[in-house]
């Protein structure tokens, strides 16, 4: 397959495009179904502690029950469900009763195809895009799960952080003690900026989700990308917190996740050679 791939890269890359739609259609559905599930089994344990009666609720996953429309119950269909152009298609209405879709379905499914094409177009067919391409699938749905709810599961955090691990077991994005210290060090850097916070201020700054997300990136990229990371979020939260109040007149929920989320990924596409200009830069 990878011989196959490198002979054909246009072949290679129009196939990883569709993989990346399928896989952002997909991520619409955690992105939304995720924190549902959260909620309802936070509810049931604690009802559970409570001694409180267990309501009934209908089976609910990532698989069941199949998507309807919200408002009037129809039923997606297959040719329905096809990655944007099912939307473009319907135009952005429900097939049942006309209700508009959100643009957002198809601009997530679309923005997963792109990033996967990029990182096709900086590993090529090799193992390690392969590793970087789950890395951006995982990214691209803790960015909207925290942009949504300002919280980054633990269910979805802590396996990235061992997947980081075991797939540089061998090596093969950094050696695998780099990649040790680069989850301790993730951890560890914005756990203190909490609580050096919270014992100024006696407020939360963020979330231990970001604790736990820096530290998943730190085993995936090692611990010199860090620093990079780190600088990067603030200045794309910056940037994006900026345009959105100059556009919307309003600020941003406050999610950290999504900020880290963009930063790792850059730093997975180009983080070695963003620190070596920068540090020639300022030699100079």
């Amino acid at each position: 397959m990878p011989e196959l791939m490198a002979a054909s890269p246009l072949l290679a890359g129009g196939l990883v495009f569709l993989l990346g739609l399928c896989i952002g259609s997909f991520l619409n559905v955690v992105i939304y179904r995720l924190p549902v599930m959260l909620d309802r089994e936070w509810r049931r344990q604690a009802c559970e502690v409570l001694e409180l009666p267990t309501p009934e609720t209908p089976r609910f996953n990532l698989m069941t029950p199949p998507s309807r429309c919200p408002k009037c119950g129809h039923a997606i269909t297959a040719v329905e469900n096809i990655p944007v152009i099912s939307w473009l298609a319907l135009r952005g209405r429900c097939r049942g009763c006309g209700t508009s879709i959100s643009a957002r379905y198809p601009l997530v499914e679309l923005a997963t195809a792109l990033l996967s094409l990029l990182v096709f177009a900086v590993f090529g067919p090799t193992g390690k895009m392969l590793a970087a391409l789950a890395l951006t699938w995982c990214l691209v749905a803790l960015t909207m799960i925290d942009f949504d709810t300002q919280l980054l599961p633990d269910v979805m955090t802590l396996p990235l952080l061992w997947a980081g691990l075991l797939v540089n077991y061998h090596g093969l994005i950094v050696n695998l003690d780099q990649a040790v210290l680069g989850a301790a060090f993730g951890y560890l850097s914005l756990w203190s900026v909490y609580w050096a916070f919270k014992l100024a201020t006696g407020k939360e700054g963020m979330g231990y989700g970001d604790f736990k997300l820096l530290a998943a990136l730190g085993a995936w990229l090692g611990p010199m990308q860090l620093p990079l990371i780190i600088l990067m979020s603030s200045l794309v939260g910056s940037i994006i917190g900026g345009a959105y109040l100059a556009i919307r007149k309003q600020n941003l929920p406050f999610a950290f996740g999504p900020y880290l989320a963009i930063a790792g990924f850059i730093a997975l596409l180009g983080g070695p050679e963003i620190i070596t200009w920068y540090l020639g830069t300022w030699k100079h």
